[in-house]
């Protein structure tokens, strides 16, 4: 009778027991928050979810100095400006670099009044207003900036997060406050920090940034190196791809990209960070560039004798740190009028060189496989997903009907995924493809859908 007893229970905990999908849902996670916090000596905004905490300074210039995953800190902080700041008249006509987040204009020169020269203006250093416009299930802030005389522009940014993962939303208005029509490109620009957790007085050797390679690109080999060496060996570009591993180096390149994003890789510590923004064919690019990395550090100048020489290596007046900018083309306003920027990031966990694209639902480190062997289904690859759920693996026969989905395993940002399941399934199954299908039952899209191969024991 006990023995009864125990196989009747153990078939309702079986039979009762929540798919992968309905576990995720149940699991309710906390309420994003927005307070006022001290950070680095300064006085600044905190929003936070369970997965990121976003820091910004509003007296510099609106800037985001710091976006936390995980207790992963990615964004550059100039340790020579904490706690301080110096007002666009104080500055004198420096830029003065306190590291994080902006958005800035282009094209840069002092070629004429439709170029930014780069010094500290009200738009890059000026006090920014901040506002709270909601709170739960998103939570979302403003950042107004004060008008700009130099450039014609007032700039505003609304960044939000929800409750349910670590995606960031940025939605960046540029606005022309003056009588007559401007001409412009809103920049993107984000410092990541390049020094080494282990030792700071040493570089990260195993960071990695990524862009897709445009197969029509106007540049020669798909890139464009506007500053620095044309040969710095931090370029690797393969498979489609321009790779980047950073090196101690000045050099600033272009891309003209089609594909919307940008991947920055930390290979020591497996975090990653995509951003996206949408690509506008056939429209002006700033000198046609949707994608630029600058590398700080050193770089060779002429002495007045004419012979050559390497600038500072001191860390303090050379920082380690890189930017990846993502542009928007050249909007042309009329008095008053705004154009937008929407951008989005992705914080997760990854591996490094191996990385192969990005899609909606993650960044694909090793492409899906499926390879049948004796009636079953092998699926194999590596991800770092975007948003927490289940993966789901809709099967396919050869005339493209769906015949069956299963659920595969529960997934999370801040897991690194690594597939190696086997799978039932009849033999009419030609094609799989890999979902994501997120807490809360949305499906965000294919992690990869290959054909089926056949294993050598089959041919």
């Amino acid at each position: 009778m006990k023995q009864f007893a125990a196989i009747w229970l153990l078939a309702v905990i079986i039979f009762s027991s929540p798919s992968l999908a309905q576990q995720s849902a149940s699991r309710h996670p906390s309420q994003c928050t927005i307070r006022s916090v001290e950070f680095e000596g300064w006085h600044g905004e905190e929003v936070a979810n369970d997965w990121v905490r976003l820091t910004f300074v509003p007296q510099l210039g609106g800037r985001l100095m710091q976006v936390a995953f995980n207790g992963h800190n990615y964004l550059f902080v100039n340790p020579v400006y904490k706690g301080k700041y110096i007002s666009p008249s104080e500055a004198d006509g420096r830029w003065i670099n306190y590291g994080g987040d902006k958005i800035w204009p282009l094209p840069e020169g002092n070629d004429d009044e439709q170029h930014w020269n780069g010094v500290s203006t009200a738009l890059d250093d000026g006090m920014y207003t901040f506002t709270i416009l909601s709170q739960s299930p998103r939570c979302a802030v403003r950042l107004e900036g004060p008008p700009d005389k130099p450039t014609g522009l007032q700039y505003t940014r609304e960044i939000s997060i929800g409750n349910d993962s670590p995606e960031i939303l940025f939605h960046a208005i540029t606005k022309n406050i003056s009588g007559h029509s401007l001409a412009w490109s809103v920049q993107s620009v984000s410092q990541y920090d390049l020094s080494d957790p282990n030792d700071p007085k040493r570089y990260n050797h195993d960071f990695w940034a990524f862009a897709a390679l445009n197969p029509g690109s106007a540049y020669l080999n798909g890139y464009h190196v506007y500053d620095g060496f044309a040969t710095d060996p931090s370029f690797k570009p393969s498979g489609g791809l321009f790779r980047l591993n950073w090196k101690y180096l000045e050099n600033e390149v272009w891309l003209d990209s089609t594909a919307g994003w940008v991947a920055l890789v930390d290979g020591a510590s497996h975090y990653a960070m995509v951003e996206k923004t949408k690509y506008f064919e056939a429209a002006n690019y700033p000198g046609k560039a949707t994608v630029i990395f600058y590398k700080n550090g050193p770089s060779v100048r002429m002495n007045a004798d004419g012979m050559p020489y390497l600038t500072s290596t001191s860390t303090e007046e050379t920082p380690y740190y890189m930017e990846a900018e993502l542009n928007s083309p050249m909007a042309t306003l009329a008095p008053g009028q705004t154009y937008v920027m929407d951008s989005q990031w992705l914080p997760t966990r990854a591996g490094h060189d191996a990385m192969t694209t990005v899609t909606d639902a993650s960044l694909v480190v090793r492409p899906l496989t499926a390879a049948r062997t004796a009636g079953k289904i092998e699926l194999s690859g590596s991800f770092g997903v975007f948003f927490p759920g289940e993966l789901r693996a809709f099967l396919y026969d050869a005339e493209g009907m769906e015949k069956n989905e299963v659920s595969l395993q529960a997934v999370r940002p801040q897991d690194a995924i690594e597939i190696h399941q086997t799978i039932t399934a009849n033999t009419d199954i030609a094609r799989v493809s890999l979902h994501l299908i997120d807490s809360n039952g949305l499906d965000r899209g294919a992690l990869g859908e290959v054909l089926i191969t056949a294993t050598d024991e089959q041919h």
